[in-house]
């Protein structure tokens, strides 16, 4: 086990700026808004140089002097491999881009991006003394939720919307989280969280409703910073939910330039959203710097169906700061694009990462994103978790073998799962 060094100087309130000190357990600023974690960024660039993580594990925790845990001692860890760059030719050819890679973050423990920030935020836990955790998920935040904290020897509760995919519910409660389903929204799920304190005394993990889920999902942006030798690409499509993981990159790059390992070019940054789903693509359509409510929310990507964000303020102003932009997709298109890319080059994308590519065609057809900008994509997790077309060709060895039929099935396949993922939709 490696030593660790941190050098987290306060929190911060994001919304007033209001200061706060360190090594206590929090949940929201006084004024009932995230907190940010800050560093004293001096000391770190003298402490640590880009040379130094030659030498060190692909993982995450390679950048541990950015993260805030003190003890080493006090790390839960998974296996947090660095998740690598793939090249999509598909998406290339067709857009004639020469440049379009996508993050893939399903080789990450349990299956997601929800790894990162869980692991951080469950390692804080531990070294905070919690013993109880409890949050809402749609699915893969519980998974990791509950596989840090039966790690960490953590006792876990989770809350899920009653149509999570089943295979989450059940990995969920597998890994030893005390599990529920509701009959309702994610939202509806953080309110029992929330009203649950004070009778359980669990620790209230929800989305950026604690300050350290965003230094796990900052990661993703040193990483990337790091894979592309430190020169960020041109557009960043990230599906966004409670945008956590785009919140903390955008903080990562902030942190990356005042070190001078980054120089102030930053990449546009855009939120993908379903459209049955799109509270952060209508208030930035207005003009708002708040997101309204989003009454019955559906989609196929149930990541990304969450009504109503409390980073909404701070997910507009890093897509706004960026001259990025916010956009919807309809479902259809998500599985579509999901089927695709799977056949054209055998890359199995989660439905909320099938967005972000659905998105890219769109906004490059509609002008928004150049074929000559470098874009990344994020696929959050993988796409294992979720439903797919049967896949039901038979051949029954009490018959001879008709090899001409069984290549015209084979042929027909392609045509037949693209009709049974439209349907997923009803579309």
């Amino acid at each position: 086990m490696f030593e660790t060094e941190t050098f987290v100087t306060h929190l911060e309130c994001s919304e007033t700026g209001k200061h706060y000190p360190p090594d206590q357990l929090y949940n929201l600023s006084e004024a009932g808004k995230p907190l940010l974690v800050r560093y004293d960024l001096d000391a770190l660039a003298a402490f640590i140089s880009k040379k130094t993580l030659v030498n060190r594990l692909p993982e995450f925790w390679r950048y541990r002097e950015f993260l805030p845990v003190r003890k080493a001692e006090n790390i839960i860890r998974l296996g947090e491999l660095m998740t690598p760059l793939i090249p999509s030719n598909y998406l290339q050819e067709l857009l004639e881009m020469p440049s379009v890679l996508v993050k893939d973050e399903g080789r990450l423990p349990t299956g997601s991006f929800k790894a990162r920030g869980l692991a951080v935020a469950v390692s804080m836990a531990k070294e905070l003394g919690v013993k109880r955790m409890a949050l809402p998920t749609n699915g893969n935040a519980g998974a990791a939720l509950a596989a840090y904290c039966s790690r960490a020897g953590i006792e876990s509760y989770v809350f899920c919307p009653d149509d999570t995919p089943e295979i989450n519910v059940r990995e969920i409660a597998f890994q030893g989280a005390h599990t529920f389903r509701v009959n309702g929204l994610i939202n509806e799920c953080g309110r029992i969280v929330a009203e649950g304190r004070q009778e359980t005394r669990w620790f209230d993990t929800s989305t950026l409703k604690e300050p350290y889920r965003i230094e796990g999902k900052k990661t993703m942006g040193l990483e990337l910073a790091e894979q592309l030798d430190w020169h960020l690409p041109d557009v960043i499509l990230y599906p966004t939910g409670g945008g956590t993981g785009l919140i903390g990159m955008w903080k990562a790059f902030e942190e990356l330039e005042a070190i001078g390992w980054i120089d102030s070019k930053r990449p546009r940054m855009v939120a993908v959203q379903a459209e049955g789903c799109a509270p952060i693509v209508k208030a930035y359509e207005e003009g708002k710097t708040h997101a309204e409510f989003w009454k019955n929310a559906y989609t196929a990507a149930a990541g990304i169906r969450v009504p109503a964000a409390i980073g909404d303020f701070l997910i507009l102003a890093a897509i706004r700061d960026s001259d990025g932009f916010a956009t919807a997709v309809n479902d259809k298109d998500i599985l579509d694009t999901q089927f695709q890319i799977a056949r054209h080059e055998g890359l199995l994308l989660c439905p909320e990462g099938a967005a972000t590519a659905a998105a890219l065609i769109k906004e490059v057809h509609n002008g928004r994103i150049d074929r000559n900008e470098k874009v990344i994509l994020f696929n959050c997790a993988t796409g294992l978790k979720y439903s797919m077309p049967e896949a039901d060709n038979f051949i029954d060895l009490t018959s001879p073998v008709n090899y001409g039929d069984l290549m015209k099935q084979n042929s027909q396949l392609g045509t037949s799962a693209k009709a049974q993922a439209a349907n997923r939709t009803g579309g």
